[in-house]
């Protein structure tokens, strides 16, 4: 089977030739292209992309809109068929860690066919079992985890824990050790690790074993931002028996809009100019989020209760409590009038005075950037996270699934630039009355302002870090040298 390959118009006769693999979903394909953009433009360096696609429309765009750039290449491998080898209701690290190792072949025969030989071989979290390919042509392989340094902290842990951990984690007494770091509260355990007998749970053990075998280890993070953390994986006398990787934090990683704004969301910008300064809730949940019914009203209520400005971005809600149902989707689905049957009664006519109600996807970074946004609902994907600290917007933390209620702890009790409820969304409703408490904490308390100009800090320390002295482009220099 043929991959398909679109080639930019720019020549290069360069030496080094970095090959990246990006693992299906727009969550992971995002920072693998932005990591892309850095190489091809600090280091000019030769950069082709293996991306395996997923059925996302909105992933469709961003490919495209990258192309444009014309500094890359970029090889779609064609998604191999795993209905005979995973059930259909597995979780989606089951099922994405089962694409790549199907994958494996074809990858390998596609760089095996490149005119030009790799250098240099990156493959994100989920392409680890791609490593040994680096072998064959005898050149280094790296891991790019596009996380925090407390994740991969977890990560690189699990096999001792796993071994000291006789029953399920979600039963112990105490919070999970980790050497030197924050230790792991047992609500904030990330989803492969809330049953051992599931396949999702040996897969993530098994990444925990085989990523100490790269050559180095690529992280969406930056020095400052997780000083404590980053200096303990330092540590020889803590992590030297687990792992002897170099780690380089090259983050923030975050997408730079290159297109011109759709001209069907032109409407919400001229919504947006119109409005004050900071007065504007952005709520979204990612590229796979999908709140219940039940859930969607609760928020909606809890909206009109705060008599907050907003922009939401909504989705079909999910049946059951499947919360990543669009991760392999996204874009796909935007029928307003649909949608609009899910909302409250009135909720529409009071929201047209209010906020806006966008379908399915909206561009992010655009509205992150608008001055009229002061604060950011998210379910504390990394990838949003980085987004709202680079532009200055604290967060209401409402965290769904994988590792988001680590990084919901990691805003709230280290970061100190994010609200969150008592209720814990990915176990229960989170009901109208919290929600205008949040939403009043956030956007108009002192407690709100307070986090504002902290999440500014932190986004000044991260235009440094890239920087021509700062830490990530120095770590970036150093891993190509």
């Amino acid at each position: 089977m043929l991959a398909l390959v679109f080639v930019s118009d720019m020549e290069s006769k360069l030496e080094t030739h970095v090959v990246l693999l990006s693992s299906p979903g727009l969550g992971h394909l995002t920072p693998v292209l932005e990591l892309a953009k850095r190489l091809a433009t600090l280091s000019n360096s030769k950069v082709t992309i293996f991306v395996v696609p997923s059925l996302s429309a909105a992933e469709s765009l961003v490919i495209q809109s990258f192309l444009s750039l014309n500094l890359c290449r970029i090889i779609l491998l064609p998604p191999p068929d795993i209905s005979h080898l995973v059930h259909a209701d597995a979780a989606v690290v089951t099922r994405i860690v089962v694409i790549m190792r199907e994958i494996k072949p074809a990858f390998s025969s596609a760089v095996s066919a490149l005119s030009v030989p790799p250098t240099l071989l990156i493959v994100d979290l989920f392409g680890y079992e791609s490593m040994d390919i680096a072998d064959q042509f005898k050149i280094p392989k790296f891991v790019y985890i596009p996380s925090h340094a407390w994740f991969l902290a977890l990560t690189l842990y699990l096999p001792v824990l796993d071994e000291v951990v006789k029953g399920e984690y979600v039963d112990e007494k105490d919070a999970l050790f980790i050497p030197g770091c924050r230790p792991l509260q047992l609500e904030d355990v990330v989803d492969p690790m809330l049953c051992r007998s599931d396949q999702q749970y040996l897969e993530y053990l098994n990444m925990g074993i085989k990523i100490p075998m790269a050559d180095g280890i690529l992280l969406n993070t930056w020095e400052e931002l997780e000083p404590a953390t980053l200096e303990a994986l330092r540590d020889d006398k803590l992590w030297g028996g687990i792992s002897k990787a170099p780690i380089y934090p090259v983050g923030p990683m975050v997408t730079t809009p290159n297109r011109p704004i759709d001209s069907n969301k032109s409407e919400m910008f001229h919504w947006l100019d119109k409005q004050l300064s900071e007065s504007v809730l952005y709520i979204s949940f990612g590229s796979g989020g999908i709140l219940t019914k039940e859930e969607m009203r609760e928020l909606a209520l809890g909206l009109e209760l705060s008599q907050q400005r907003f922009i939401w971005v909504v989705r079909t809600p999910v049946v059951g409590k499947s919360c990543h149902g669009s991760f392999f989707t996204v874009g796909n689905d935007c029928n307003d009038e649909r949608l609009a049957g899910y909302l409250p009664e009135g909720f529409l006519g009071w929201s047209n005075n209010m906020g806006l109600i966008i379908s399915d996807w909206a561009p992010q970074v655009e509205i992150l950037r608008h001055q009229s946004v002061g604060g950011f609902l998210s379910h504390c994907g990394w990838n949003s996270t980085l987004e709202s600290i680079t532009h200055g917007v604290p967060l209401i933390a409402w965290p769904l699934y994988a590792e988001q209620r680590m990084n919901a702890t990691l805003l709230v009790e280290e970061l100190k630039i994010a609200v969150r409820s008592k209720t814990l969304p990915s176990k229960e409703i989170v009901e109208r009355e919290e929600i205008k408490l949040m939403v009043k904490r956030l956007m108009d308390d002192e407690e709100g302002h307070a986090m504002r100009a902290r999440v500014k800090q932190l986004k000044l320390s991260g235009e440094k870090a890239w920087n021509h002295n700062g830490s990530s482009f120095k770590a970036l220099a150093q891993l190509m040298r």
